[in-house]
């Protein structure tokens, strides 16, 4: 009889831990599901709340930036090549027209504020140069372009300072201007160098064309430099003499 009770109470004692146990097991489940479900709902939300993210515009982030500017100014210095005219460009096209224009206009008056260009540079492509030239004049349409020479401005910025709006072209004084004719390498078959020559003997034609529609200076007069020396060197004051710049500061 004692044996049988001692046995019993032995047995309700293993079932008691077993009851322990299956309860804690339960508990540790409990969270886990539990920690299962919060990390699921997080994801949700975390997706959700990208879905709902509005998409930014990036003409709205160039507009912002634009309009924390306080001077409407770029610097072309260094060489003249396709990653700096690009830059000029994009900037160009940014500044002359981004914001809404102004409105109840003045006569004479331009629907945008003007554009500072400085340029200090030894030259570069011509391509590079005649893109810049093409866009200058575009904008010249809707604001003025203010051109400061500053230092050197030889080669293609020769033009680009001259292609500012007249009476906006400025130059300091101890500035170096430089201007040549179009120059260029070629090789290799015959018929590929005659037709290379042909070329740019037409963008020659195109650059003094340029410089006379921006100058004080007659397609023969600008021929006749340009035939006389390899590179003509001009003061600021013969700058402003041959219509290259207006003002000396």
């Amino acid at each position: 009889m004692r044996h049988m009770i001692k046995k019993l109470a032995s047995f309700a004692k293993e079932k008691k831990k077993t009851k322990k146990k299956t309860k804690k097991e339960i508990e540790k489940e409990a969270e886990e599901v539990s920690e299962d479900e919060t990390k699921e709902t997080s994801e949700g939300e975390i997706k959700e709340a990208e879905e709902e993210k509005p998409v930014v515009d990036v003409r709205t982030l160039l507009q912002g930036a634009m309009e924390e500017m306080e001077s409407r100014t770029m610097l072309l210095q260094g060489e003249v090549n396709e990653e700096k005219a690009g830059e000029i460009l994009s900037g160009f096209l940014a500044l002359a027209d981004l914001k809404p224009p102004k409105q109840n206009l003045k006569e004479g008056e331009m629907p945008y504020d003007p554009i500072t260009l400085y340029i200090s540079t030894y030259g570069g492509s011509a391509d590079e140069m005649f893109g810049l030239f093409d866009i200058m004049n575009n904008c010249k349409k809707s604001c003025v372009i203010e051109t400061v020479g500053v230092g050197k401005v030889m080669s293609a910025g020769t033009l680009l300072l001259a292609a500012g709006t007249k009476g906006h072209r400025k130059i300091t004084k101890h500035c170096r201007v430089m201007l040549h004719q179009v120059s260029a390498g070629t090789f290799g078959p015959l018929f590929n160098m005659t037709t290379e020559i042909d070329a740019i003997q037409s963008l020659q034609e195109n650059y003094v064309n340029a410089m006379v529609s921006c100058t004080n200076l007659s397609k023969r007069k600008l021929k006749s430099l340009l035939n006389e020396r390899v590179n003509v060197y001009l003061s600021a004051e013969e700058a402003v003499e041959y219509g290259l710049a207006d003002i000396i500061i």
